[in-house]
Order: C-alpha cells, then sequence, then structure tokens
C-alpha cells in the first residue's frame, strides 16, 4: 500500500503521528505553501516568514533522512492555492491508496477535512495529534458537568498525573501555585539578559523576498526576521533561555519595559507552536535545571504553569467549545477595531509601545497582550470578532486553538466567564505599577478627569457602570462596584463624561 501523508504547516515534529509506520520506500510525504492559509487574516510578514521558512527547512530534513518529500512553494506557478486542491493534485499524480493527515489544530480546516475522503475519492485517515500533554478526551471528561472551566483546577489535575513539582499527592512548596510571588515590577537598574536571536540563513532570506513581495500591505517588515526556523535552532533556544533567562523569570513575568520586548520571556511559543518543540521536552528541561538547584521554585513553577497549566487549558477549551465559540458576544461590545492597532499612532504611551514592538518583532508578551492592548479592547467596548482577528493576524505564535480562546474568552470576557471568573479590567494605576509607560506619557495617570487625564481612569468606571447589570454580581469585582457606588452622581456623572468624550474620539478616527 502506498501512502501520501500531508504535513501541516504548524506540525513541524518528526514525532507527528502522521510520519508513524511511514515506509520510506512507497510512501511521499506531502507540504505544501498555499494562497488560501497565507491569507485567511492578514497575517504578519514575519509570521509568514516563519511558517515557510520552517516548512522550507522541516522538508530539507526529511530528504535528508531518505524520505520522499512532496513539496510546493507558494510562487510555483502550478500551486493550486489551497490545501485540499494541492492534495488533489498530489494524488492525480501520484495515485497513493490512501491519504494520511494528523488532526488540524484549527475547527476551520477540522470540518473541511470530513468531506475530503469524498471529494478526493480515497480513503483518509485523521490521527489524533498526540504531542499535547492532555488528549482531548481526557479534558473532555475533565470539563463534563462543568458550568465555569477554571485553568486552576486543571493545572492541579495535570500537576498529579505528571507528578511535575509534586511530593506524593502534595504539592512541591506546600502549595499548587506561586503567582502571588511572580507579580514584581522591573527595577529601573536590573541588567537585562542579552537575548539570542537568529540570523537569516540563505532559506530564510528567499522566504523574506517572497513575503514581502507577495504581501506588502500586510504588517511588519519580513526584513526584521530572526526567530528560530529549525529545531537545532529551537534547542538553541530552549537551552538559552533556561539558563540566563528563568531564574528570574518568575519575579518579572508580569513586568513591563518602555523599549524592551523580550525581558526575561521564553520567546519559545512560536517554536512550541509550529511543532519545532515538544511541551514536555521544554517543561522536563525546566524540571531539570530545578533538580539542578539553578532556578527558585517559583520560578520553575510559573513557568511550567504556562505550559501544563494554560496552554494545555486553552487548547481543551478551544475544542470543547466548538466551532461556534467565537459568536458570543456577552458585553453587547460593539465598537470598530481603531486603526491605531494596526498603525500605533496613538499618545497613550504603554498602548504606541506594545503595538510598536508587535509591528516590529510580531510579538508582545503576554501581560501586554492581556493588560495593554486586551484591556483597552475590553475598556473600550471593541467588536470580538474584530480584536481576535487582529491578535491572530499579528502575532508569530497565534493559530486560532491557542489565540480564540485567550482573546475571546480571557482577554475580552466575550464568553460570559465560561473560562475566567471575571474581566480582566485595569485602569492606569496597573500600567503605572508593572512599567514605566506612564512616565513621559502625555496623559497623567495621577490625574482625576480632564483632557490631560490618563483615559484607562474614566474609561475603567465607564467600563463598569455600562456593564452594571450584567457584572455587579460578580462576587470578584465587588470592591470596585463598592467603590463606584460610595462616589457622588456628579463624580460618576464626570467619569461618564470622560469617558464619553474619548470613545468619541475614538470613533470619529481622531488622535487619542
Amino acid at each position: 500500500m502506498t501512502t501520501l501523508r500531508l504535513i501541516l504547516g504548524d506540525q513541524l515534529s518528526h514525532s507527528v503521528a502522521t510520519l508513524r509506520d511511514l515506509d520510506p520506500e512507497r510512501d511521499t510525504v506531502l507540504l505544501a505553501e498555499v494562497a488560501a492559509e497565507a491569507s485567511y487574516v492578514p497575517h504578519h510578514q514575519q509570521k509568514l516568514t516563519l511558517c515557510f521558512s520552517a516548512m522550507r527547512h522541516f522538508a530539507a530534513e526529511l530528504r535528508a533522512r531518505g524520505l520522499r518529500v512532496r513539496y510546493t512553494r507558494l510562487d510555483d506557478p502550478d500551486n493550486a492555492g489551497s490545501l485540499i486542491a494541492e492534495t488533489a493534485r498530489a494524488i492525480a499524480e501520484l495515485r497513493p491508496d490512501r491519504l494520511v493527515v494528523t488532526e488540524p489544530g484549527e475547527w476551520r480546516l477540522a470540518l473541511e477535512m470530513e468531506g475530503w475522503s469524498e471529494r478526493l475519492a480515497l480513503p483518509v485517515e485523521r490521527r489524533e495529534d498526540d504531542r499535547f500533554l492532555c488528549s482531548r478526551d481526557t479534558f473532555e471528561r475533565w470539563a463534563k458537568g462543568r458550568k465555569e472551566l477554571r485553568m486552576e483546577f486543571f493545572y492541579r489535575l495535570m500537576r498529579r498525573q505528571t507528578g511535575w513539582l509534586m511530593e506524593g499527592d502534595d504539592p512541591e512548596g506546600g502549595q499548587f501555585n506561586f503567582d502571588a510571588e511572580n507579580r514584581k515590577a522591573l527595577p529601573r537598574a536590573l541588567a537585562l539578559p542579552c537575548r539570542t536571536r537568529f540570523a537569516p540563513d540563505a532559506v530564510t532570506l528567499e522566504v523574506i523576498d517572497l513575503v514581502r513581495s507577495r504581501f506588502p500591505a500586510n504588517m511588519g517588515d519580513a526584513r526584521d526576521f530572526d526567530w528560530p526556523v529549525t529545531r537545532a535552532e529551537a534547542l538553541q533556544a530552549l537551552d538559552h533561555f533556561i539558563a540566563d533567562c528563568l531564574p528570574r523569570f518568575g519575579d518579572y513575568q508580569d513586568a513591563m519595559r518602555t523599549g524592551e520586548a523580550w525581558l526575561h520571556h521564553s520567546l519559545l511559543s512560536t517554536s512550541l507552536n509550529l511543532g519545532l518543540l515538544l511541551p514536555r521536552e521544554v517543561c522536563e528541561a525546566a524540571l531539570a535545571a530545578y533538580a539542578a538547584g539553578s532556578i527558585p521554585l517559583a520560578a520553575t513553577e510559573g513557568f511550567i504553569r504556562q505550559i501544563l497549566g494554560w496552554r494545555e487549558f486553552v487548547r481543551g477549551v478551544y475544542w470543547l467549545e466548538g466551532p461556534d465559540y467565537d459568536r458570543s458576544n456577552a458585553l453587547s461590545a460593539n465598537r470598530p477595531l481603531p486603526a491605531l492597532y494596526w498603525t500605533g499612532e496613538t499618545d497613550m504611551r504603554c498602548m504606541a509601545d506594545a503595538i510598536a514592538t508587535t509591528k516590529r518583532h510580531a510579538y508582545a508578551h503576554h501581560i501586554q497582550r492581556l493588560m495593554v492592548t486586551g484591556n483597552f479592547a475590553l475598556l473600550a467596548g471593541l467588536q470580538p470578532a474584530e480584536v481576535e482577528q487582529w491578535y491572530l493576524a499579528v502575532y508569530a505564535d497565534a493559530y486560532e486553538w491557542v489565540e480564540l480562546p485567550n482573546v475571546h474568552g480571557m482577554v475580552l470576557f466575550a464568553d460570559g466567564g465560561r473560562m475566567t471568573s471575571k474581566p480582566y479590567a485595569a485602569s492606569g494605576a496597573y500600567i503605572d505599577r508593572m512599567s514605566d509607560s506612564c512616565k513621559g506619557c502625555r496623559y497623567k495617570v495621577a490625574a482625576k478627569s480632564g483632557p490631560d487625564a490618563c483615559p484607562l481612569g474614566p474609561l475603567y468606571w465607564h467600563f463598569l457602570m455600562r456593564n452594571r447589570e450584567r457584572l455587579s454580581g460578580n462576587p470578584r469585582l465587588g470592591m470596585p462596584y463598592a467603590t463606584l457606588a460610595k462616589m457622588t452622581e456628579e463624580r460618576r456623572a464626570e467619569l461618564r463624561a470622560d469617558g464619553d468624550a474619548f470613545l468619541t474620539k475614538l470613533d470619529r478616527g481622531e488622535r487619542v
């Protein structure tokens, strides 16, 4: 039996299920760069560069193993433009007996593939993607009967199942979560680690030219590209993070510094989400460093929680909630996404810095995404679908399975609390505490009202007032609603007017 084995662009793992039981004498591996996948959102130029370059390097590795590889480049004049069309073209030429593919990571492709066997007139075997630490079935069993899904309880299950940072049935250090120790502001004098970046090789340089010519209007500049594109580079990035960044990652994982993109963060999500690294090996590298005594427990636990906890949790939520998850809009947020999300042209220094970082690197760390660009979107009442498309388009590590729950559920509370217990809404005081953005900003975080006051202050109270009916009963919002109730009517009216004035400027497309 001859088999055509289709590898998707985020399945670049030599251990992926598609490649198991492969017969190098009879089987062919198919990879294809196609317009449909490159353009369903306006992907950042560096994200496209990352995907295409990593795919080309992976194909070369397969050939070096002696495997037959059929590879279609985006600029191939015979490129049929979609995955199914390229697969059909390969079937017509190679005449295999069956097609094997590992399940895709997005509902969009999963639903399309349900009809492939009939459309291709060929048996199609879809295999489970077992590169994750929690299977979809396991997550579904855990979630069954739960009205609310909370990462902390799922994380405890995973800790017990893996035995990581456990002493029998009890967590090492006496608690599962050391997040309270991982919220320090970054000292001004603290030197940051010199991060390992990767100069483009000849393959990547060729892709950069292709992306710049085909997608000139997309955000970013592919010439700034320096992400890992091979497993060897990804392993080098992992070693660098463990040795040079993880020791202080815990302390400062929520901190921000203007003009500094990387800080102590891992920068491994691009490699994990492509398949160049596997979550188990990443966690085990951190655990080995902890066991050797070089990493504090709080830092190790905080990093493990990001992967074993949050990453696995959002994937489980994505598949559990189904393809209609993105249609909810619990807070009736309907304001269009303002142009500043694409241009970065704003007087709000925190927003300008986060978007400038995004434009330059196709990256911003999780607090910038949640508490800067995300918090602004939440407070301003931006349409969930437009915000979600933006996040999916501009970040090099964004795939819908990880992006949608993070943005729809956590950032925007659009699912009404299915996966988070409260909206992550904050005033400018949070930004001032965790960053240096407020120093030198045109807006004054200490001002109570008026045109020079930080917009996040009135927007925060405006958000609470307009969502009072929906949110005032939330126990985790009891304190801010109590504060709101103690204000004079004149003060509430002032905050409402300042919020309205800012949102009117935003709606008019004026600089804010």
